[in-house]
């Protein structure tokens, strides 16, 4: 079956940016001149991913208006003869077919994506997290879509680390195939230590899952951090090799990680320094600062 639906989880609390998330959903914080948020729906939608549903909680409203029309605003642009900033926002409103649900308890990520049954039915579906920004020059969730297409699997992106940091991801247990990129996922363990984790691919936050991780999501009981984790889930299913398995394609692009302040900040210094408009003055400012500083 083609994949048509996007599920995108944003529902946490974004304590790590307290207090700016507050009264604020972190995944409305800013990368540059853009919410994060409105990075991923882009990268959905690049992606051929028009049926956007975002798993909300209490307090993201402003989730919802910033993908809603804005009539005074735009309004205003027009009276100010504002046509670029006027397009800009119009085009946030127009970037796909989005729908809310809410995340009443937060039970883990498993939860969220559980809360997406009803919405994909029996079809397979995209989960981007919003955490993780892909760079709109690399084709990883296209890539895989088709592995997806030519295996019928669930497909995870994983990416080497450090082993150090193994206790702040999903880590896989795989085998070879005839693809360089593309791995046979054999198993998954969330959050271990160095010593215990099995490779160095951490699982990062783009998935396609088949409609078969639903039921399994039913029976997963709670696991690291007192949370149904869909890394669990798709142990399973990689243990198993039922609905085709688990492969993991891996990625060696360009990722910019909003997680936490400090990776957040280096997130916005590599985006603004990437972009024409911006680029070549504040790298020209940047060098000056280090130099000086």
């Amino acid at each position: 079956m083609p994949i048509s639906k996007a599920v995108i989880p944003a529902a946490g609390l974004g304590t790590r940016f307290l207090p700016a998330t507050k009264a604020m959903p972190k995944e409305m914080l800013p990368v540059v001149d853009k919410p994060a948020i409105q990075y991923v729906v882009e990268e959905a939608v690049n992606a051929g991913l028009h049926d956007v549903l975002m798993i909300t909680g209490r307090n993201k409203n402003a989730l919802e208006n910033h993908f809603d029309r804005a009539t005074e605003l735009e309004a205003a642009l027009e009276a100010k003869g504002d046509q670029k900033r006027l397009q800009e926002i119009i085009r946030s409103t127009q970037l796909a077919n989005i729908h809310y649900v809410r995340q009443r308890d937060p039970l883990g990520l498993g939860h969220a994506v559980l809360r997406a049954q009803m919405h994909v039915g029996r079809e397979p579906f995209a989960v981007l997290l919003g955490d993780d920004l892909i760079d709109e020059r690399d084709s990883l969730l296209s890539q895989m879509i088709e592995v997806h297409d030519a295996r019928a699997s669930s497909v995870v992106a994983l990416m080497e680390i450090e082993p150090a940091l193994s206790h702040l991801y999903g880590i896989a247990t795989v085998e070879t195939t005839e693809h360089d990129d593309v791995v046979t996922v054999t198993g998954l363990v969330e959050k271990p230590t160095a010593d215990a984790a099995p490779s160095n691919l951490a699982v990062i936050g783009r998935y396609i899952l088949q409609p078969d991780v639903f039921p399994i999501l039913e029976s997963t009981q709670a696991g690291s951090g007192g949370e149904i984790q869909l890394t669990d889930a798709l142990n399973s299913l990689a243990g198993s090799g039922e609905a085709g398995g688990v492969y993991g394609v891996v990625f060696r692009g360009r990722r910019y990680d909003t997680g936490d302040r400090l990776d957040y900040l280096k997130a916005i210094v590599q985006v603004a320094t990437s972009r024409d408009d911006l680029g070549p003055d504040f790298t020209t400012w940047l060098r000056e600062f280090v130099a000086r500083d």
